[in-house]
């Protein structure tokens, strides 16, 4: 079989399929948004879930004159449907609109980027101005908006204007596929423009979907339902298929079987349980899906290295703003929520799908946040239930990939916290070897914030290299060899005459365990001689910590290795 590239960052449909890039076949999609024959169709999935290039395959199927669709499709799914989904091909004039870049730091600048992406869709379709069948009227107004020269006003009806002028010339129906419809109204709202960017999207979306008849019918994609009061006022045909909605909930993520078919297509079958492990856990509708854009990443470098550590793709390309504002903004309730989703464990909530971003930021309410989660794949479903006219839904943690995210947010979150603390006490306590000093700072602030904890002391060895990183004079090492293994941290100075630091660190299973953990630690510094180094290099004394956690609690040990005792 043939090698095939893996199309990573590739969301052109053609291109896909020309240059011979690894396709899961999604053409079904076409099926099915016919069969049910939505009028405006508005779909909500995670970011880098597929969408833009299902809208771009919507475009290659059904746009006159845009492509050779049926050399493109041939072989695909669709293909083999019967004449009455390919007799569709090419058949439409296409309004197409990626609204991605309006994602901008001002009002006015997201304007301005709405005018342009408008023009460039107009100057896609300046052929018209060759019809007999626009007034000059019409021809001049055209002109001007494709030249970007248009008053304001021209913009927000622009693209019922465009389909008008279209139906004139072709005798048909439009399409409009608006992709990232949600991207102006997020970046509004974190940039304090929120009451001004509505009115402009409720305008631009109403006059081209509510009552136009030169529109055969749209497709709308973005990452949150917007509430009908905010943005779709008035329109009564709008289907919205968000990730409860058992329709349609194969088309976007990649299926458990697309993901074994790929893998065996790289001879990496061996890998299906780490891609499990990592990117699997979303259901959409009841159809478990995985993260496409990370299962792509992974398995090309799986294909070159078959040991390669999977890795949290989806962080580089979501914004986690609101993963930060759930945590800043958060109180002892929901700590402790955050803390058992990432233990694990799950947590109920109301649901409810028409909010808006002002909702997400409401005082009054955690729960909006919450939804914005679950809506946006920072959160699966495990579980639902109704009760009176409230529908609840159980909420967990999807995969090691986003748990990642979660545990990197709060690790964020309580470094810039902690720079903002006074340390020296905690500081001087270190260099003293004041152990009831260190373990009452350190109880302290693990009760202040959030913690999580595994059997890998892996939070606990971030969180004491947070509080350490203030420490001046001091260089903080970490999992460096020393002596017949590892330790855990070291803090040297460049003045030997001043104390060395090795800080040795336990999980314990009880709260009765964590003395015999640190104390534990102790022995092991000694045993594995972590300390020999340090007094070789000349430092008279060295300091040995033994720290034990459970949960939000430490117990610490210390004792002293003084260079005399090598002499």
């Amino acid at each position: 079989m043939a090698f095939k590239p893996l199309p990573i960052g590739i969301d052109n449909f053609q291109e896909m399929i020309e240059k011979g890039y690894y396709y899961v076949d999604k053409t079904l999609f076409i099926k099915e948004l016919l069969d049910m024959k939505g009028k405006v169709n508005l779909f909500t999935r995670p970011r880098r879930f597929g969408k833009t290039l299902n809208m771009n395959m919507l475009q290659c199927f059904f746009e006159r004159g845009y492509c050779d669709a049926e050399r493109i499709f041939q072989g695909l799914k669709i293909m083999g449907e019967g004449e009455n989904y390919t007799r569709q091909m090419s058949q439409y004039p296409v309004i197409a609109l990626s609204l991605k870049s309006m994602k901008q730091a001002t009002y006015e600048l997201s304007y301005i980027q709405m005018k342009k992406i408008i023009a460039g869709e107009f100057r896609r379709h300046d052929a018209v101005l060759q019809s007999d069948k626009l007034t000059e009227s019409e021809k001049k107004r055209f002109q001007d908006i494709r030249d970007v020269r248009g008053e304001e006003a021209d913009y927000l009806d622009a693209l019922e204007f465009l389909s008008g002028c279209m139906f004139k010339c072709y005798d048909q129906k439009c399409l409009i596929l608006i992709d990232e419809y949600d991207v102006p109204l997020e970046s509004s709202y974190f940039g304090g423009f929120y009451d001004r960017m509505v009115p402009v999207i409720r305008s631009l979306f109403e006059s081209a979907l509510k009552t136009n008849e030169n529109l055969e019918f749209a497709v709308i994609t973005g990452c949150l339902r917007i509430s009908k009061e905010s943005i779709f006022t008035g329109l009564n045909n709008l289907k919205i298929v968000s990730i409860t909605n058992p329709v349609y909930a194969e088309h976007f993520g990649f299926t458990e079987k697309e993901v074994m078919d790929m893998l065996k297509f790289y001879d990496r079958t061996c890998c299906m349980d780490i891609a499990k492990k990592w990117y699997d856990g979303y259901l959409f509708g009841k159809t478990e899906v995985y993260n496409p854009w990370s299962v792509v990443n992974y398995v090309e470098q799986a294909w070159v290295d078959v040991n390669t550590f999977p890795q949290p793709f989806w962080s580089n390309t979501s914004s986690n703003s609101i993963v930060r504002t759930l945590v800043e903004r958060a109180d002892i309730r929901v700590r402790q929520e955050l803390e058992s989703l990432i233990q694990g464990d799950s947590i109920e909530k109301p649901i409810h799908e028409d909010i808006t971003y002002e909702d997400i930021g409401a005082d009054k309410t955690q729960d909006n946040l919450w939804n914005f989660l679950f809506f946006t794949g920072y959160l699966k479903k495990t579980q639902e239930r109704v009760e009176g006219n409230v529908r609840y839904i159980s909420m967990a943690i999807p995969n090691e990939e986003v748990k990642y995210i979660y545990k990197n947010t709060i690790l964020g979150w309580f470094d810039q916290t902690i720079r903002k603390k006074d340390l020296s006490p905690f500081y001087k306590s270190i260099i003293k070897g004041d152990a009831a000093g260190v373990e009452k700072t350190v109880t302290e602030i693990l009760r202040e914030g959030i913690s999580f904890y595994d059997t890998r002391e892996s939070f606990y060895h971030g969180f004491i290299l947070g509080l350490l990183k203030g420490m001046k004079d001091y260089y903080v090492y970490s999992n460096r060899e020393a002596g017949d293994g590892r330790y855990d941290i070291c803090l040297k100075s460049l003045d030997v005459m001043r104390p060395a630091v090795i800080l040795e660190l336990k999980s314990a299973s009880s709260f009765g365990e964590m003395e015999a953990k640190s104390l534990e630690a102790i022995s092991q510094i000694e045993m594995k001689h972590y300390e020999q180094e340090l007094v070789q290099d000349g430092y008279q004394k060295v300091l040995c910590y033994g720290i034990a956690f459970y949960k939000k609690n430490c117990r610490v040990a210390v004792t002293e290795v003084c260079s005399l005792n090598f002499r």
